[in-house]
């Protein structure tokens, strides 16, 4: 209707707006024309509207038709669902029935059950972190399935957690070798030969190894143990199974020789000392170049006066005592007075060349605890320091200092100890020397003496 409607106002509109532009004088044919177009429209339209009825109702037929469907199948699962209840009802009576009969015909196997279990839920842990797992892989797996079965255990598991614990027994008490793959420090692995003793350590070559149960891993240790420990390894691989060799093992497993790896080494504990540390090693290393100057020169001296006692009548002026005789023929027409007081003043010019050097030794083996002692007092103001800026609660804070304050001290006292010795010993050849001069001095005189009386 309203597209007839507006057939009706476009027919008046044209026919005004052609009645203006013609001036009245458009023809009968096209408002005719006109007229037959409004009527075609009117036609078609009722046709569409009829098919659009048409489809509606085929639609509306067809969603009944589901509806229907869907309430049939309602009815059907409503009918199921109370069967399957009854059912399930029926079933839960059965299970309980069977679950009695189960436990009244088990009897005292049920216990065997929770023990049998038990025994293999605690063999696990053990089993897993064995060193025998290292060499033979994978026996955890059959115990696992044994503690989470929820039913009585076979003859043949009951076989298998007996095998277990045997084997792993009697591995314990094995030393074993075998090859493997061994994780390296940078990362890389690498297929060695490792030697597994009993349940306590594996070693290869290179030293002591660590088995990790969580990646199934063996890994190097980050440091190895001292010199002695590591030898044991050596003789334990040039030793037939027929001998007997001593050597280190661990029996926690490696817990100690992850301990061990902590432990500073000497060269680290050398440095803790810091700059007062360095200090006293370059006064013990001046100390030691002096004493070796020194002997050596003494020892050729000793050995070039030695060389002229044997030929007192020909002074050589390359030694001391040849100097000293040199003065003596010299002087050999002075008196008794003056030729004593030309031997004494030539020994005293020889004395500091013997002598020199030496009291620098001392000086050195006495200043060397001492700055130890500075080490020392230096190390605990800084300790009070760190006890005022952070408190007491962590001793690692402090450590640093008080080995400081520590390693001074003892780096002071071994740098004095051999610093003594050695100017004990150059002093002693000194002193020799000297007593050489005064014995032959003496005895210069003597004879001179003797002389003049006669």
């Amino acid at each position: 209707m309203k597209k007839l409607f507006k057939g009706f106002a476009v027919a008046a509109v044209l026919s005004v707006s052609a009645g203006t532009a013609l001036n009245a004088h458009a023809s009968s044919a096209a408002l005719d024309k006109i007229l037959e177009q409004v009527k075609q429209e009117r036609i078609s339209e009722g046709k569409i509207n009829k098919q659009r009825e048409q489809e509606f109702l085929s639609a509306r037929a067809d969603k009944q038709a589901l509806l229907n469907k869907a309430k049939s199948q309602l009815a059907s699962e409503k009918s199921r669902g109370t069967r399957l209840t009854k059912e399930y009802a029926q079933n839960e009576n059965t299970l309980a029935e069977k679950e009695a009969a189960l436990q009244s015909a088990q009897g005292t196997l049920g216990e065997m059950f929770g023990v049998v279990r038990r025994a293999a839920q605690d063999a696990i842990g053990s089993i897993e972190a064995s060193l025998v797992s290292a060499e033979k892989p994978g026996r955890a797996e059959i115990l696992r399935s044994l503690a989470a079965a929820k039913e009585l255990p076979t003859v043949r598991e009951l076989e298998e957690l007996w095998i277990s614990l045997q084997t792993e027994m009697t591995e314990s008490a094995k030393v074993s070798t075998f090859e493997t793959e061994v994780a390296g420090l940078d990362g890389n692995a690498s297929i060695k030969k490792v030697t597994r003793i009993g349940n306590f350590n594996l070693v290869t070559d290179d030293g002591y190894l660590i088995y990790s149960p969580e990646t199934k891993s063996i890994q190097p240790l980050g440091k190895q143990p001292d010199g002695f420990i590591l030898a044991g390894i050596d003789d334990l691989a040039n030793t037939s199974s027929d001998n007997f060799t001593g050597v280190y093992v661990d029996p926690t497993r490696g817990a100690i020789l992850r301990i061990n790896t902590q432990k500073a080494t000497l060269e680290e504990y050398y440095h803790q000392g810091d700059v007062v540390g360095y200090i006293i090693t370059a006064l013990l290393g001046l100390g030691l170049l002096i004493f070796l100057a020194r002997f050596v020169d003494l020892t050729l001296t000793k050995s070039k006066i030695n060389s002229q006692l044997k030929n007192l009548a020909t002074p050589n002026t390359n030694n001391p005592l040849g100097r000293i005789l040199k003065v003596y023929h010299d002087n050999k027409n002075q008196d008794v007075e003056n030729l004593e007081l030309k031997l004494d003043e030539a020994i005293l010019r020889e004395t500091p060349r013997i002598e020199a050097g030496i009291n620098i030794i001392k000086i050195l083996a006495a200043i060397a605890p001492l700055l130890g002692l500075l080490g020392t007092v230096i190390g605990m103001i800084l300790t009070f320091q760190t006890i005022t800026l952070f408190g007491t609660g962590d001793p690692k804070i402090m450590a640093g200092n008080i080995s400081l304050a520590l390693v001074t001290t003892a780096l002071g006292l071994i740098a004095a100890l051999p610093l003594i010795l050695l100017h004990a010993v150059v002093a002693g050849r000194s002193k020799s020397v000297l007593h050489i001069l005064d014995e032959q001095s003496a005895g210069i005189i003597a004879t001179h003496a003797e002389k003049e009386k006669a």
